[in-house]
């Protein structure tokens, strides 16, 4: 396998030192993460309450009408394995009540409408709760843009952010996360029959492959080529990552003073205290 092999026990004591560090220095306690039955979120889960306890851990389960009772099922199984605080919040009348206005909406648009209803959800419940939203994006995500800006791929801390789809399902495997979710197609269960890879249009394990070699060490299309890889495919894997380079930044502020935010005005997220 291509450098995506994975010292899974290091990983694990990575991940979880760095949710128990970076948020209890931001003077929180507790989590709250969104569990759609999928491994992203599960391996979330699993980290979270290991580095917190499990009774630091609010599971909120969000499906809309569509969702597919798989995912409910399995969700809840990783709140039973856990042991953790769960709660289930239907999303079908906020988001239905929207779309009354905009019948003519396609799926694109009704999928990044759930994704951001769900984020709102969850960034109610860390205000009630003094919790922070714990992140489930991979790396293969972000890189492919696969994910709703300020939706799925907003959060306050992200674990899973450096890790490929391919090396979550190992990580997965060894915490113990059950086979029925690691192994089954990767879905955002946005509308019946959705799975991510027919949706891209290649597998997680392909796209991975390359992504590693473009990022990670910095191969240039003819190294990728020479390397093995379809010219076509590699070239439509580096259109994603540049078109979608935008939703991987914070909103652009044009700058007028001397020390502009994020540009000149930058210091630690737990700066102060």
């Amino acid at each position: 396998m291509i450098g995506l092999s994975l010292n899974c026990e290091f990983v694990q004591q990575i991940l979880t030192g760095f949710i128990t560090n970076e948020v209890r220095k931001t003077g929180f306690s507790r989590v709250v993460v969104g569990l759609s039955g999928g491994v992203d979120s599960a391996l979330s889960a699993y980290l979270g309450a290991e580095a917190l306890g499990a009774e630091n851990v609010l599971a909120l389960l969000m499906p809309y009408r569509t969702s597919s009772p798989e995912s409910r099922e399995h969700a809840e199984l990783v709140v039973k394995r856990l042991r953790i605080q769960s709660d289930v919040i239907e999303i079908t009348p906020m988001v239905d009540a929207y779309f009354e206005r905009f019948p003519e909406s396609d799926q694109v648009r009704r999928g990044n409408k759930m994704a951001r209803e769900r984020m709102t959800i969850l960034f109610d419940h860390s205000a009630k709760l003094k919790a922070l939203v714990l992140g489930t994006s991979n790396k293969t995500e972000l890189l492919l843009g696969y994910g709703t800006l300020y939706g799925d791929m907003a959060s306050a801390i992200n674990p899973l952010g450096d890790l490929y789809k391919t090396q979550i399902r190992h990580l997965a495997r060894h915490m113990g996360i059950p086979e029925v979710i690691v192994g089954k197609a990767p879905s955002g269960d946005l509308w019946v029959g959705q799975t991510d890879e027919a949706e891209l249009g290649f597998t997680y394990e392909e796209v991975d492959r390359v992504l590693y070699l473009m990022v990670d060490r910095r191969y240039d299309i003819p190294d990728l080529i020479a390397a093995g890889f379809d010219e076509r495919f590699v070239r439509a894997v580096l259109a994603k990552v540049q078109a979608s380079q935008y939703k991987r930044r914070l909103p652009l502020i044009a700058k007028i003073s001397a020390r502009t935010i994020d540009r000149d005005f930058r210091y630690p997220r737990d700066w102060g205290k």
